[in-house]
């Protein structure tokens, strides 16, 4: 098998009143149901309930993360779909 693996993820994340993310990401960190499940390009297609915990990310050059209260992500090889609630603090510029 010779497929070349993307260099990076595509991360968009929703809530039920706006997008928090749109941008190309090296790793992802999902709080699952059941831990914390990373996510890097190439990943198998996986369809994740969440919890509450910290969504994570990583892009050149700098570290994301924000609070998150439940909801799904949908993952591909070169994209991670997340749909959740926000957690009780507010991501840095997003009001």
């Amino acid at each position: 098998m010779n497929e070349t693996l993307p260099a990076a993820l595509k991360l968009r994340v929703f809530t039920s009143h706006k997008q928090l993310a749109d941008e190309a990401v090296l790793e992802v960190t999902l709080p699952s149901l059941e831990g914390y499940v990373g996510i890097f390009p190439g990943h198998r297609p996986l369809l994740v309930a969440l919890g509450v915990g910290e969504l994570s990310y990583r892009a050149a050059g700098k570290q994301e993360s924000f609070p998150v209260n439940g909801g799904y992500a949908q993952v591909s090889p070169d994209r991670v779909l997340v749909f959740t609630e926000i957690g009780q603090d507010e991501p840095p510029g997003t009001t």
